[in-house]
C-alpha cells in the first residue's frame, strides 16, 4: 500500500508539472523594443548689453562650441529621433540676429539655424528643431562636431535699456530617443 501510494504521489507530481509548464520561446527577445529618451543642455550663453556696447562692429560674440558627443558609436549607431530646443531671450535695447552653425570633423557647415529678434521688450523665443523621422536628417547630428554660434547686433552700440541687467541670454537643450536593444 506503501509503495501505491508513493507511486500516486510521483504520477500527480509529474502530471502537475508537465500540465503547468509551457515551452519557453527564447525568440521573445526579437519582439523587445528599448528606447529610453535622454535629455540634455547643450549650451548656455549670456551677453551683457554693457559688453555688446563695448564691441565695434556688428558681430559681438562668435565662440566654436566642441561637440563630439554626436560622433560616439554609442549614439551615432543608435539615435532614432531628437528634438533640440533653444530658448532665446533678449532684454537688450538692441535688436540681435542669432547663427548658429552645425559643423562636420572639417568644418563644413551642416545645418543653420537663425534666430532674428527686437529690442526689448520681447517675449521669450523658443524653437523646438526636431532630427528623424519627423524633422531634419538624423545624419546631421551624427556628423556634427562643433556648433558654431554667432552673435550679432542689428542695432547701435549706444543706446541702453531701461530694464535690469540687460542681456542677451541663449540656452540650448536637447532630447534623443535611442534604440538600446
Amino acid at each position: 500500500m506503501k509503495g501505491v501510494r508513493i507511486l500516486v504521489m510521483v504520477l500527480v507530481g509529474l502530471l502537475l508539472v508537465t500540465s503547468c509548464s509551457e515551452e519557453q520561446d527564447f525568440d521573445q527577445i526579437d519582439d523587445l523594443a528599448i528606447t529610453p529618451s535622454y535629455e540634455t543642455s547643450i549650451f548656455y550663453v549670456k551677453a551683457q548689453e554693457t559688453l555688446i556696447n563695448r564691441v565695434e562692429g556688428l558681430s559681438f560674440f562668435t565662440q566654436d562650441f566642441n561637440f563630439d558627443a554626436f560622433e560616439e558609436p554609442f549614439f551615432a549607431e543608435r539615435v532614432l529621433a531628437g528634438v533640440l530646443t533653444y530658448e532665446l531671450e533678449n532684454t537688450t535695447s538692441k535688436p540681435i540676429e542669432i547663427r548658429l552653425e552645425f559643423l562636420d570633423e572639417a568644418e563644413n557647415v551642416l545645418d543653420t539655424e537663425v534666430f532674428s529678434m527686437d529690442a526689448a521688450p520681447t517675449a521669450i523665443l523658443q524653437r523646438d528643431v526636431a532630427y528623424g523621422t519627423t524633422g531634419k536628417s538624423l545624419d546631421i547630428i551624427k556628423a556634427t562636431s562643433e556648433i558654431r554660434l554667432t552673435a550679432i547686433n542689428l542695432g547701435d552700440n549706444s543706446s541702453s535699456s531701461t530694464l535690469p541687467d540687460p542681456a542677451i541670454v541663449l540656452r540650448s537643450s536637447a532630447q534623443f530617443t535611442l534604440d538600446i536593444r
